[in-house]
């Protein structure tokens, strides 16, 4: 069986390569293979075949040249423990299908891409947090993910939760606690043997009751949208959803019932939470470890719009350079490391190998985004990377943080919009500094599901 896929390390029995990989799909392993056996490699993950693309070309012809042949995700005891196949990010083939277009046409009906107040409120929340700290040392980290979970809150839910929510602290750390686990040594141990560690293995207990509490909250929000929502008034994700579920009652092709509203929004959720925090966290970390770019991007934004002024998504053409230095943030951290694996549907083709259907297939982010052959300078932090000999905003094919294909992050233009507001109010109202008598600051990322920055101090100083 082992001869139609690509080359790579041989598998032990019943492991396959997860012993070499320490049980985690590290990008310094990755690195390793790919000096060997080349752009494609095959491992195996106990018995199950992951084709591994590596490198910006292997990545974009992998994932876009036959999309909708490796559109799958694969479907493991643990995507079924976690979401029982329903929702959007782990679901498959029509029920997927009919979410995803739901969501991405829900999202343009709200004017999601119009909501820069929403933003603009939050970031004026977590300004005004700061200020109370008096320029003190604090950990940015509860502040920051509070800030980028309420906008979720607000476009599902339409509300959002207090700081002080003892509700919302519980979901924001079952969120973690769940994100977390997917690229955990037991994760593979549940896969391998999960009645073995679903009575034995304490972080698998913990992950069933974080899911019985995630939905709990969600299904507590769902009743009380039910009791007082009108037909075709609505303005939250929410209200759509149980309308389009009255309006498909009888149609036999429909997907659209409360247990997948409840999984889409869990999806969205931590979909949309995760990954703009922890690129925030890296921002706000590289701001003090580089002050003087940090300066340049205050120059910039005092000298365009000045110390008042309120931003919006559409400014970032007016700041080429702050939206090259976000750009090369995201590059730089590059918090996923690799994309949420995909699967083949059918039996399709990757650059020249043969995949037989229901391969897991893994992009390779990370090499993207330090692939010496698209980066000047990949290993180290250049906002030039996305500047002209002008200093105009350019913006480079390489730049894939959001992955590529049918199953590329339908949260992008959100993200992009946070990302921005988020962190040129922040630079606008303070300057960020190390604690003093603090020299060193570790920038070695802690594994996970992302790759969060390691818990660290800093002062908000007002300008």
């Amino acid at each position: 069986m082992r001869r139609q896929f690509p080359p790579g390390p041989a598998p032990y029995p019943f492991f396959g390569n997860l012993l070499q990989m320490n049980f985690k799909i590290h990008h310094e392993y990755l690195r390793k293979m790919g000096k060997i056996h080349g752009n494609i490699f095959t491992l195996w993950l106990s018995n199950t075949p992951a084709v591994v693309l590596q490198g910006f070309q292997a990545v974009k012809e992998g994932l876009t040249a036959h999309a909708e042949d490796v559109a799958g995700r694969p479907i493991g005891r643990i995507f079924h423990l976690l979401t029982n196949g329903n929702g959007v990010m782990f679901s498959n083939g029509h029920l997927w299908k009919q979410q995803r277009r739901f969501g991405i046409a829900t999202m343009r009906k709200m004017g999601m891409w119009k909501k820069d107040y929403l933003l603009q409120e939050e970031a004026a929340h977590l300004v005004e947090y700061l200020q109370k700290t008096n320029g003190k040392p604090l950990d940015p980290a509860m502040p920051v993910v509070h800030m980028v979970s309420n906008v979720i809150c607000s476009m599902m839910f339409g509300h959002r939760f207090s700081r002080d929510d003892e509700n919302f602290h519980h979901l924001i750390d079952s969120f973690n606690t769940l994100a977390a686990f997917l690229n955990s040594i037991s994760f593979y141990i549940y896969e391998l043997a999960p009645w073995l560690a679903g009575h034995f293995l304490p972080s698998v207990k913990k992950v069933k009751t974080c899911v019985d509490f995630v939905n709990a909250v969600i299904a507590k929000e769902l009743k009380s949208h039910i009791g007082k929502r009108k037909l075709d008034e609505n303005q939250y994700f929410i209200d759509y959803y149980l309308d389009e579920i009255d309006k498909t009652k009888g149609d036999s092709d429909a997907t659209y019932d409360e247990v997948n509203l409840m999984q889409t929004v869990a999806d969205l959720f931590v979909a949309g939470t995760e990954t703009t925090a922890t690129t925030l966290l890296w921002a706000l970390l590289y701001m003090v470890i580089y002050p003087d770019i940090q300066e340049k991007v205050q120059k910039e934004l005092d000298a365009v719009v000045g110390c008042s002024h309120v931003f919006c998504y559409e400014d970032r053409k007016k700041l080429p350079y702050t939206n090259a230095v976000i750009h090369e943030i995201q590059r730089y951290s590059n918090i996923l490391l690799i994309a949420l694996p995909r699967m083949s549907v059918k039996d399709t083709e990757l650059l020249g190998y043969r995949i037989p259907k229901n391969t897991i297939v893994l992009a390779n982010i990370d090499s993207v985004l330090a692939d010496p052959g698209k980066w000047e300078t990949p290993d180290k932090f250049n906002p030039g990377h996305f500047l002209d000999e002008d200093g105009n905003f350019v913006n480079r094919e390489a730049f894939l943080p959001f992955a590529a294909g049918h199953r590329v992050c339908m949260g992008e233009l959100l993200a992009r919009m946070e990302l921005f507001i988020f962190f040129s109010t922040l630079l606008q109202a303070f300057t960020f500094t190390l604690p003093e008598g603090v020299k060193e600051v570790n920038t070695k990322f802690v594994f996970g599901s992302t790759m969060k920055p390691p818990p660290y101090q800093l002062c908000a100083i007002p300008r």
